[in-house]
């Protein structure tokens, strides 16, 4: 089986679906010679031609536009938004046209498009190029949100939202692009969407979370198990919808939970993984349910980004609170 980073396992993702179906197309600001800023897409225009992979303007609201009037001919559009930042241009044709067109077509005409980009905090990048925007999207109805942790992951993820019949929004995190190799499967696989990972079992607490803070968790169950508390790890995977099946039946077995997310404290995918732990598993609590997050500030400048993000310490502090409630 072969090695890849992140990276490397998304492009083998849109070049499986490019061969497997002539209606996908990849288009985006410098995808197609260039290969995009982050090289993603490198060598995929050679290998499948310009019309199939080509470059667009400057204008994340024309790539947006694009995108929606391809998808409702039939073409499975994989749009690339260079910095998550730059969504804000899009937004229109994301949240208003893509995300509505099947309700507001009476099921006629669909949007099967992906809208790729990368984001996340830690690798000191200039102002919105590193928010987490995610929760501006889990509030719209008619888009997924996807966001992988691993290369096997987001091979299998960008697969699934590539051939899924309504809008996905696939944020691939700055960090993880080059962060490790794991073994990847090279042939035709996906992972389900809206379903999350356990990916490390434990019995005294449960931490929800996903992207790169799966990895800042994994580092703080480690520091927590030499005190003696055995963590459980769910990766989401895909925060809108949320797998609240997989949460529930953790909580009934630890009890406790905290939810970890690097964008701001308030009104995002913590806030919301809360309110359904609360319909649905309160009963099954000993504590309540804590939130590690950024802290509810504009982004920071890079001098100070690593004293914002969430980190081992802070997710171990929250831990040990639920514990001792």
């Amino acid at each position: 089986m072969a090695q890849m980073n992140m990276k490397e396992a998304i492009r083998d993702a849109l070049r499986v679906e490019l061969k497997r179906d002539p209606n996908v197309l990849l288009f985006g600001e410098d995808v197609g010679n260039v290969g995009g800023v982050f090289r993603v897409t490198e060598g995929l225009q050679k290998e499948f031609g310009e019309e199939r992979v080509f470059d667009t303007p400057l204008a994340e609201s024309a790539i947006g536009g694009l995108a929606v009037g391809l998808g409702v001919q039939g073409f499975r559009p994989v749009a690339e938004i260079q910095f998550v930042g730059f969504i804000f241009e899009a937004l229109d044709q994301m949240v208003v046209q893509a995300a509505r067109m099947r309700f507001r077509s009476g099921g006629k005409y669909n949007s099967p498009i992906v809208f790729r980009t990368p984001f996340g905090g830690g690798v000191k990048a200039a102002e919105l190029h590193t928010d987490s925007l995610e929760g501006l999207l889990t509030q719209t109805p008619g888009i997924k949100v996807v966001v992988p942790s691993n290369p096997y992951d987001a091979k299998g993820l960008m697969i699934a939202s590539i051939r899924d019949n309504d809008p996905v929004f696939f944020m691939e995190h700055l960090n993880l692009y080059h962060a490790f190799r794991a073994e990847v499967p090279e042939e035709d696989y996906v992972v389900e969407l809206g379903k999350a990972n356990v990916v490390r079992e434990g019995s005294d607490v449960t931490i929800i979370t996903y992207g790169m803070m799966v990895h800042t968790s994994v580092k703080a169950a480690d520091e927590l198990e030499k005190q003696g508390i055995k963590v459980e790890v769910i990766d989401l995977r895909t925060v809108s919808p949320i797998d609240i099946d997989t949460i529930v039946a953790s909580i009934k077995k630890t009890n406790r939970a905290i939810v970890v997310q690097e964008a701001q404290k308030s009104a995002g995918v913590a806030a919301e993984v809360i309110a359904q732990i609360n319909e649905k598993a309160i009963l099954h609590l000993e504590a309540p349910v804590l939130r590690v997050a950024g802290p509810d500030t504009v982004y920071p400048f890079a001098q100070i980004e690593d004293s914002w993000l969430p980190n081992p310490a802070r997710i171990v502090a929250a831990v040990n609170k639920v514990v001792n409630f």
